[in-house]
């Protein structure tokens, strides 16, 4: 029998940290994004479906969940991988700090939604 994949939303806030940083130094934090974001694209299994992001009409902090930056969604083969995706948050270097200084994630899990006919 195989499993079915994991249907995962990933929940991004940007932090305070960032907005606080001086403007040359933003492309710094981007750019370590756009390697966890290649990273999640090439892990084992892992199926982006697609990514949502509001930055344009959500301006500033929301330090308490919802409303989030940005989101992924995507199916992944077990939780273990949607752990591990969340732990490049801890791991991905940004200078010398890690991206969590400057974001957090949360991940939903689930399954996809679907009704009979």
């Amino acid at each position: 029998m195989t499993s079915q994949p994991i249907r995962a939303l990933f929940c991004g806030a940007v932090l305070q940290n960032f907005f606080d940083l001086p403007g040359a130094e933003i492309p710094t934090v981007l750019k370590a994004t756009g390697r966890l974001l290649r990273t999640i694209r090439e892990m084992p299994g892992v199926n982006v479906l697609g990514s949502f992001d509001d930055d344009e009409t959500m301006v500033g902090t929301s330090p308490n969940g919802w409303p989030w930056t940005f989101y992924i969604l995507a199916d992944v083969p077990d939780r273990d991988t949607a752990v591990a995706i969340c732990n490049l948050f801890r791991t991905t270097e940004v200078g010398e700090y890690r991206l969590w200084k400057f974001m957090r994630v949360e991940a939903r899990l689930g399954r996809e939604l679907v009704m009979p006919e």
